[in-house]
């Protein structure tokens, strides 16, 4: 009898000692809270983990456990090896010496008079230090970023679990966890982390609130129209655990530093309604953002906490210049509308209440009047069916 894959997940991780943990890059709640929470579960069952999110910045996230051990990318993630060829040569000792912590010299001591030649010295890499990889809350591997950009011999040289519960998932993983009814990969892993537990409760406090970080990020504290009746009582059953709930709002939802606020108001400023075609939109350029000192990511909880309160529109949008491409993020108003529909019209994706996209190598000034016209294309046809 074949195995679920949450079985075979915790197979993987049974056999496994050292294990990377990735989520996509600008990582949102979901992912952050996600992936730390399962770092701390496979710490209680004896692994070791490392995090990365691909710029990674803990501006909101600062309150979470672990959250200082995040990277926000890859760093010397193999070992370099120095050999000795040992056949003609005895080693009576090794010792090795750091020198005004600006270099290190590995002495070898050979034996009975011998010499050690340089042809007998090779250097090289060492495979990866990592037995397992588990990739979460992205639908394709291109969405960790710069981490399978730099290394993409990691992520076939290693087993992957892929958990997600994007629609448009492409099943990248040996293992695949792609639920595309639950609200957010946290209220997948609930189940996970249950099974992987039998014998022991793992969801302490700080487990709880990384995954209810998770749950109310993607569902801005259920006020989206992809809450369901599943993620309001696996919400209860995580404040039942211990979940801080009021210190999850307090820092994601009623925090705001001043430059995001100046940030916001920006964005306001130009706000700009396409009433025939039922959206609004806003758009930021790089000196914009710059110009408030805030950083791209801060323009997260303005499409969700203003953008989308807009009445009588089927969706919002924000459109960003961040790390040299042109970023879309989109926010369903109403239940007609499956906003990821438009985003893979610019090859982005997501799921129905929330998707995005990116446009690399690009500008506003490129881009913005293309991106319009496709979306208002498509709302023209839409609406006319």
């Amino acid at each position: 009898m074949e195995l679920s894959p949450k079985q075979q997940i915790s197979e993987l991780i049974k056999s496994s000692n050292n294990i990377l943990l990735v989520t996509h890059e600008s990582p949102d709640s979901d992912g952050v809270g996600g992936m730390i929470a399962l770092s701390l579960v496979l710490e209680k069952l004896g692994k070791k983990t490392t995090m990365i999110a691909p710029g990674f910045d803990d501006d909101y996230h600062h309150f979470l456990p672990s959250s200082d051990k995040v990277m926000p990318s890859l760093v010397n993630s193999k070992d370099f090896v120095i050999s000795l060829d040992i056949t003609n040569t005895k080693v009576e000792k090794i010792l090795y010496k750091r020198i005004d912590n600006d270099r290190l010299d590995i002495i070898v001591t050979p034996g009975n008079g011998s010499q050690i030649n340089q042809d007998e010295i090779k250097f090289s890499s060492a495979g990866y230090g990592w037995d397992l990889i588990i990739v979460l809350d992205c639908a394709t591997l291109e969405r960790t970023g710069s981490v399978q950009e730099s290394e993409p011999a990691l992520f076939y040289e290693k087993p992957i679990i892929n958990i997600d519960h994007h629609a448009g998932n492409d099943f990248f993983g040996k293992v695949n966890l792609v639920e595309i009814t639950a609200t957010s990969t946290s209220e997948v892993l609930v189940p996970l982390i249950e099974s992987l537990g039998r014998e022991n409760n793992l969801i302490d406090e700080n487990v709880a609130t990384c995954l209810l970080t998770g749950i109310m990020g993607d569902t801005s504290s259920f006020q989206n129209s992809n809450t369901t009746p599943k993620s309001l009582t696996v919400a209860a059953q995580l404040v039942a655990a211990g979940a801080r709930q009021q210190e999850i709002v307090r820092n994601l939802f009623k925090t705001k530093s001043l430059s995001t606020l100046k940030l916001w108001g920006k964005a306001l400023a130009k706000l700009q309604e396409e009433s025939d075609e039922k959206f609004v939109w806003s758009a930021l350029t790089k000196e914009e953002i710059d110009s408030t000192g805030a950083k791209p990511e801060q323009t997260g909880g303005l499409i969700d906490e203003l953008l989308k309160t807009a009445s009588g529109v089927d969706f919002a949008l924000l459109i960003s210049e961040r790390n040299g491409a042109v970023h879309g993020s989109l926010r369903a108003v109403s239940k007609s509308i499956d906003v990821s529909i438009i985003a893979a019209l610019f090859d982005g994706g997501g799921h129905a209440a929330a998707s995005a996209f990116d446009i690399p190598n690009s500008t506003l000034s490129d881009q913005q009047q293309n991106i319009i016209f496709k979306i208002k294309q498509y709302q023209a046809k839409r609406l006319q069916a």
